[in-house]
C-alpha cells in the first residue's frame, strides 16, 4: 500500500521525541497506554483524546503505531481522520486511499470522544527491546503526504527484569587475629620405652611433621607464635596404669625433644595426655564392618573400668580383638599438637591484595571485605574474593552470606543455596533467599521471604516487594490531567 511504503522510508528521516514516553502526539493526547507481552503476543491498548485535533475538509490525518528495533519495524493498524471532502474523494478513488481495510476511519465529528485503540501482533525475536512509535502523516487535497511527527510512546519493551539489591555485610573487626594450626604425629617407641629415638622406624618423617608446622609459622614475619600444645595418647591394650606411664612419659619426651630444637621460654609448651584412647577406638569400630560390631560398641560405652572393658573384648571376641590390635591400635598411639599464633593486621589495600593472592589464610574476614570495596561489584575479582573468603571461613554466617550473594550474581543458584544454609540466623540471609527467588523469576516464592525480611527490619525488602508487584511484561502509562 502506498502509505506503508512512504512511512517505512520516512522512519529514517524524522524523529521528534527521544526520551521517556510522550503524552502527546501533535494535538492528540494519550490518556491511557498499556503495552503487554502475553502468551506470545504484544498487545497495545491506548485511549486517545483527539478533541484538540483540527482536520480541514480537504485534509486527512493518519496515526500509525509502529514497533521498531534497529532496522526492523512493523506497522500496526492505523487511525485515519478524514475531512468531509477527502472522505468523498476517497470513496470514489479507493485505490489511492491512505488507509486500508484493517485500519480505522473516523470523521471529524467523532473527535470529541475518547478513541480506544487496540491491536495485537505476534511477538518475534527481533522485537525484544523494541520501542513503540506513533507516526502522524497529513494528506492534502493534491494527495501529497507530509510526515508531521514521529513520536516514541515507549522507549524500550519489554522492560528489563527487576534485579533486587544484594546486601553484603561488613564482618566485625578482630582485635587480635588469633589462629591455630594442628596436626598428628605417630612416633614409634620400643616396647615399654619412653625415650625418643629419631632413627627408630619412621620417626624422622613423623618428627618432621611437627618441626615443619612450627617452622611454617615461626619464619613468617607477620606471625607471632603464642603457644604450642602437645597431647599424647596410648592404646587400650595392657594395664591402664602402664598406659598412663607410657602416655605421660612419651609426651614429656616429645616436649623435651622440641624444646631442645627451639629453646622456647618456660611454659611455652603445654602438655597433656590420655592413657587410653577409647573415643578413638569407638569411632573406628563404628565405621567398621566387624562381625560383632554392636556388642563391642556396647562394651566400649559401658561403665566398666578400662581394664575390664579390654578383658571382655579380648576374651569374648578374639578374632575381632586381634584385628583391632593390628589395624586400629597403632593409630591410637599418637601425639596431637596444636600451635596458637596471631597474625598482624593489614590496612593498606595494595598489601591486602598481595596477601590475598599469595596467602589468603592470613586475612581476616573484614580485610577480605575491605579489599572487595576496591573491585567492581559482580566483577570476576569481586566474586573470586568472596569465594576465597568462604573457603577460609567455611562455617562463618557472614562469609557464607556474602559468598551466596556473589553466587547469585553469577547465576550459580545451587551454590548460593548451599551458602545460605550456613548463613541461617541472619536477617540479611532471609532477604537473600527472597532475592534469589526473584533472580530465578519466581516472585511468588520470593514473597514470604521478603515479607519476613521486612518484619526483621531489612529496608531493601520493602523496595523489592514493591518492584516485583509490577508485571515487567506490561508497560503502563496514565495521564489524568484535565
Amino acid at each position: 500500500m502506498k502509505i506503508r511504503r512512504f512511512l517505512l522510508s520516512a522512519l529514517t528521516v524524522l524523529s521528534c521525541v527521544a526520551s521517556g514516553y510522550a503524552q502527546n502526539i501533535k494535538d492528540v493526547e494519550v490518556k491511557e497506554l498499556t503495552m503487554e507481552l502475553r502468551d506470545g503476543y504484544i498487545n497495545v491498548d491506548m485511549d486517545l483524546d483527539m478533541s484538540n485535533l483540527r482536520v480541514k475538509g480537504t485534509q486527512v490525518v493518519v496515526l500509525t503505531p509502529c514497533i521498531i528495533n534497529g532496522n526492523d519495524s512493523l506497522m500496526l493498524k492505523s487511525i485515519g481522520i478524514y475531512g468531509r471532502n477527502r472522505r468523498i474523494f476517497y470513496q470514489r478513488n479507493i485505490d489511492v486511499k491512505p488507509t486500508g481495510g484493517r485500519d480505522r476511519d473516523l470523521a471529524p465529528s467523532e473527535l470529541d470522544n475518547i478513541i480506544e485503540y487496540k491491536e495485537s501482533v505476534g511477538f518475534l525475536q527481533w522485537m525484544d527491546g523494541c520501542r513503540l512509535t506513533v507516526l502522524r502523516t497529513d494528506y492534502g487535497c493534491c494527495d501529497g503526504a507530509d510526515l508531521v511527527c514521529s513520536t516514541d510512546l515507549v522507549e524500550k519493551f519489554p522492560l528489563d527484569p527487576y534485579l533486587p539489591e544484594l546486601i553484603y555485610i561488613r564482618p566485625e573487626h578482630e582485635m587480635d587475629k588469633t589462629r591455630e594450626i594442628s596436626g598428628t604425629a605417630y612416633i614409634d617407641f620400643p616396647v615399654s620405652r619412653i625415650d625418643i629415638d629419631p632413627e627408630y622406624r619412621n620417626n624422622i618423617m613423623e618428627l618432621s611433621k611437627i618441626i615443619g608446622t612450627i617452622d611454617s609459622v615461626k619464619r613468617d614475619e607477620d606471625i607471632t607464635i603464642r603457644s604450642l600444645s602437645i597431647k599424647g595418647f596410648a592404646s587400650p591394650e595392657s594395664p591402664y596404669s602402664n598406659n598412663t606411664y607410657l602416655a605421660k612419659g612419651r609426651t614429656a619426651a616429645l616436649k623435651t625433644y622440641v624444646q631442645g630444637l627451639y629453646h622456647f621460654e618456660d611454659g611455652f609448651i603445654k602438655t597433656s595426655y590420655e592413657p587410653e584412647d577409647w573415643d578413638g577406638l569407638e569411632k573406628y569400630v563404628m565405621a567398621s564392618d566387624l562381625t560383632n560390631k554392636e556388642k563391642i560398641l556396647e562394651v566400649i560405652r559401658s561403665d566398666r573400668e578400662p581394664d575390664a572393658k579390654e578383658w571382655v573384648i579380648k576374651s569374648t571376641w578374639k578374632n575381632e580383638y586381634k584385628y583391632l590390635l593390628e589395624h586400629c591400635y597403632p593409630a591410637l598411639r599418637r601425639s596431637d599438637y596444636r600451635i596458637e599464633y596471631t597474625i598482624r593486621a593489614y590496612t593498606d589495600t595494595l598489601e591486602i591484595e598481595n596477601i590475598f593472592r599469595t596467602a589468603p589464610q592470613k586475612l581476616s574476614l573484614e580485610e577480605f571485605y575491605i579489599l572487595a570495596q576496591s573491585y567492581d561489584p559482580g566483577s570476576e575479582d569481586f566474586n573470586e574474593l568472596f569465594e576465597t573468603a568462604v573457603r577460609m571461613y567455611p562455617n562463618d554466617p557472614v562469609a557464607n552470606l556474602n559468598a551466596a550473594n556473589s553466587a547469585i550474581i553469577k547465576k550459580d543458584y545451587r551454590r548460593a543455596l548451599r551458602y545460605l544454609d550456613k548463613a541461617e540466623g541472619l536477617p540479611e540471609a532471609v532477604y537473600a533467599r527472597g532475592a534469589l527467588e526473584v533472580y530465578m523469576e519466581d516472585n511468588a516464592a520470593a514473597r514470604p521471604y521478603l515479607e519476613q525480611a521486612r518484619k526483621l527490619g531489612i529496608r531493601q525488602a520493602e523496595t523489592t516487594l514493591s518492584e516485583i508487584s509490577k508485571n515487567r511484561m506490561i508497560y503502563k502509562m496514565t495521564n489524568n490531567k484535565q
